[in-house]
């Protein structure tokens, strides 16, 4: 059955991890012995066999490049025509495993049916290409809004205006303050274009502002619930109301920090912190509570995006064992209807939605 994860940083594991994601995560894992560089090595859980194994057939996929001030420390590109560049590799990445057939980009109804049809086909998945949306997480690297038209006309059809700290068109996660004109029109050219707007990072002003300048599709491609994990990065009970109100989707996102507080980085680890895929279920169910149905909730993995399974539920060793979770909610009441809306349904819907007006 076919499953949607609206959220993989993969030309960022592809380029900057240096990982040859056409391997198996074991063989990934191998090449990766006694390195040291990044805290997650040898601990990555997706590949693009895992994606086929697990069902996902249809992922968005992302490209990401921040730009920082000389007084930002957080990692990043000086200049945002840098940014632009590092996003434009990672384009180059995608068309490249388009050109082996492990890959093909999805941005209309007629590429979105077909590879549903693929992926329903009854057949092994084996060779089946993965069909990615592209989205870009934060929007540092558009350098001009000609350069967002530019993007749109290569497929980029998703996109968070910010990711970490304080942005070039919007502030992310811990920093505070509205847009500045700039991020205005960007949400206007956006909304011309047809860009789904990722609320995904915000800072709580300026997602209040976006939902306030924007009348376009918006969705949540990887969010928790603030009111179980206390932190900015997550999303209030009135955020959560607000967004249901838009119709929008929330993905569950799997990082171990959001699912279960006091969390500390580099120091907590999920078997003594109790974190497994049941606690991710208290995230999802608490956004059905809130919605009064499932209409509203879907997944948004975010596994691999800079961290690996020492920072995962320990429930999971590859992307293949989030197909359990639907199991887990199906324990928990949720009806097939219910399970299959989480699974692709409800990304589906927006989808489709949005691309009409094409």
């Amino acid at each position: 059955m076919l499953t949607i994860d609206a959220h993989l940083d993969l030309s960022m594991n592809a380029l900057e991890w240096n990982r040859d994601l056409r391997e198996p995560v074991a063989a990934i894992r191998e090449r990766e012995k006694g390195m040291t560089d990044k805290t997650d090595r040898g601990k990555n859980t997706v590949s693009l066999p895992e994606l086929r194994k697990a069902d996902m057939g249809l992922v968005v996929a992302t490209q990401i490049a921040r730009y920082v001030a000389p007084d930002n420390p957080l990692p990043g590109w000086h200049s945002p025509e840098q940014a632009w560049a590092q996003t434009q590799g990672q384009l180059a990445w995608y068309k490249a495993m388009e050109e082996q057939g492990e890959m093909i980009m999805v941005k209309d109804l007629r590429s979105l049916e077909l590879q549903i049809a693929i992926w329903n086909d009854g057949s092994p998945n084996e060779g089946k290409p993965i069909g990615y949306i592209l989205s870009l997480e934060g929007a540092d690297s558009i350098v001009t809004l000609n350069h967002l038209e530019r993007a749109y006309e290569y497929g980029l059809r998703a996109l968070g205006p910010a990711h970490y700290g304080p942005g070039r068109y919007a502030n992310g996660t811990d920093a505070t303050g509205k847009m500045k004109q700039n991020g205005l029109d960007l949400l206007k050219e956006m909304e011309r274009l047809n860009i789904i707007l990722d609320a995904t990072h915000l800072c709580d002003d300026a997602f209040w502002q976006a939902l306030d300048n924007f009348n376009g599709s918006v969705w949540a491609s990887h969010n928790n619930c603030r009111s179980i994990v206390d932190h900015n990065r997550q999303f209030s009970d009135d955020m959560i109301k607000a967004l249901i109100e838009r119709d929008a989707v929330i993905g569950a996102a799997f990082d171990a920090w959001m699912i279960v507080p006091n969390w500390i980085r580099r120091q907590s680890d999920p078997v003594s912190m109790k974190c497994n895929m049941e606690r991710l279920a208290d995230h999802i169910d608490h956004i059905c509570q809130i919605a009064g149905n499932c209409n509203h909730i879907g997944i948004g993995t975010d596994l691999d995006g800079g961290y690996g399974r020492e920072q995962s539920p320990y429930d999971i060793d590859t992307i293949v064992d989030v197909q359990r979770l639907p199991e887990i909610l199906e324990k928990r009441g949720y009806s097939k209807e219910d399970v299959e809306k989480f699974r692709s349904g409800n990304w589906l819907r927006i989808i489709r939605n949005t691309w009409k007006k094409q």
